[in-house]
C-alpha cells in the first residue's frame, strides 16, 4: 500500500481533530441516516488484527474501551430509490465515525433485506 506524505499526515492528525472515545452501539432499527456505513471490512473488538489494532493505535484509540464491531475502510451508505442499497461490501450502523472513513467505530450489522 502506498501512502502519500499527506495521507500519513492526515492520519496522524486525526486523533487532534476528534474525541477518540467510544459510545454505545445503536440497534440498526435506530439507526441516524447519518451513522450508516458501508464498510470494506468489519472485525470483532476482542478479535482484532495486528494491521487494524496499529491503526486504531495511531489514531489515539483506547481498544480496551472498544466493545463492538470496528469497521475500515468506510463511506456513506446510500439506500437507492427502490430500497435497494449500494453496498457490496459490510453495511453497517456506527456510533461513532470522527475518523473520515478510516475506521469506524461502535458498529452494528444491518440486514438490507428486511
Amino acid at each position: 500500500m502506498k501512502f502519500t506524505s499527506a495521507s500519513v499526515i492526515t492520519m496522524l492528525a486525526l486523533p487532534l481533530l476528534s474525541a477518540a472515545t467510544t459510545t454505545p452501539t445503536t440497534p440498526a432499527s435506530e439507526c441516524d441516516v447519518d451513522n450508516l456505513k458501508c464498510c470494506n471490512s468489519t472485525q470483532e473488538s476482542d478479535a482484532l488484527t495486528p494491521p487494524l489494532t496499529t491503526l486504531l493505535g495511531l489514531l489515539g484509540v483506547n481498544l480496551s474501551d472498544l466493545t463492538a464491531m470496528v469497521g475500515s475502510t468506510c463511506g456513506a451508505l446510500h439506500i437507492l430509490s427502490l430500497g435497494v442499497s449500494d453496498c457490496t461490501a459490510q453495511p453497517v450502523c456506527c456510533s461513532n465515525n470522527n475518523f473520515n472513513g478510516i475506521v469506524a467505530l461502535g458498529c452494528t450489522p444491518i440486514n438490507l433485506s428486511l
